[in-house]
């Protein structure tokens, strides 16, 4: 009598998860499976940096158009805040010129020229011209956004190669990337090059560390870090395109985490070693402007 009523009680219990549509055996649902790239290339480290060297080599000069969107961040107060974007005009040439303008509906909002030591920017609508050196001695900790100079600009628009004094290492990694609006996963084989820099003894310094995924050997994502080894621009290229000068990324994605600064460049055309003068390097300072020197 006491197992009839113990077997009782166990339909009861069990009645309401076969009517709930519920079951008390095991199932089985399909996942989806990360699909891997058709094409998988592959090079031994030397061969990766002689064809980064040799890209680097074979650009003397950059010209692109890019609309500019800037987003700064509050992390501490929570705030993300997004600025109108801009119609943006870039020049450089080697070694470290640099040229930017910026308008929005065709007016001029800055104009900022580098002769690879030291910048003018021009704001002409508070007719203020700010000048400085591009590397920063002593970082402004009151006013991160100060801290801004050219060569974090110029070291993001081109992957640059690597200095005589330098060391590297390369490693295999594989990332996986949901797809979230076809319900795929794929696999995105990579290598990660991390350069480094001898300091005293055996210690190094990072430099910078470049992933580059191995179906078009292209660089995705590049980390530099600054003379101390902190981490300093972090720069996502995407979405590669053909323009007249050849394949290069449609969206640069710049993010400077010590200023809570991020600059996204969605690039409309973009040519490579067109002769570019000295003058064209070069920014007419107005007359009554106020000059702010940084230090």
């Amino acid at each position: 009598m006491k197992i009839a009523h113990r077997s009782a009680c166990v339909a009861a219990l069990a009645l309401p998860l076969f009517v709930a549509g519920c079951s008390l055996l095991p199932t089985t649902r399909h996942l989806p499976v990360p699909k891997a790239p058709v094409l998988v290339r592959s090079a031994t480290p030397q061969e990766l940096v002689e064809q980064l060297n040799q890209r680097w080599d074979a650009l003397e000069t950059l010209t692109a158009t890019v609309e500019i969107q800037a987003t700064e961040f509050k992390t501490t107060e929570g705030i993300e805040k997004d600025f109108p974007s801009s119609r943006g005009y870039i020049l450089m040439r080697k070694p470290r010129m640099l040229r930017v303008m910026g308008t929005y509906f065709g007016v001029p909002i800055f104009n900022m020229a580098s002769d690879g030591s030291n910048f003018t920017l021009v704001i002409p609508s508070k007719n203020l011209v700010i000048k400085g050196a591009n590397t920063v001695t002593e970082k402004n900790l009151s006013s991160p956004l100060l801290n801004l100079r050219p060569d974090f600009f110029l070291d993001a628009i081109a992957v640059r190669g690597l200095e005589p004094n330098e060391e590297y290492m390369v490693m295999n990694d594989t990332e996986t990337i949901e797809d979230t609006a076809k319900k795929h996963l794929y696999k995105e084989p990579e290598y990660v090059l991390s350069i480094m820099r001898p300091k005293a003894g055996r210690e190094k310094l990072p430099v910078r560390v470049i992933t580059f995924r191995r179906d078009d050997m292209m660089p995705y994502d590049q980390d530099i870090y600054d003379s101390q080894g902190n981490l300093e621009t972090q720069v996502i290229y995407s979405n590669y395109a053909e323009f007249s000068a050849g394949k290069y990324p449609s969206k640069v994605t710049i993010k400077r985490p010590q200023e809570g600064i991020q600059l996204t460049l969605t690039v409309v055309d973009v040519h490579e070693n067109i002769q570019l003068s000295d003058s064209q390097f070069q920014v007419k300072i107005p007359s009554g402007a106020t000059v702010r020197q940084l230090k």
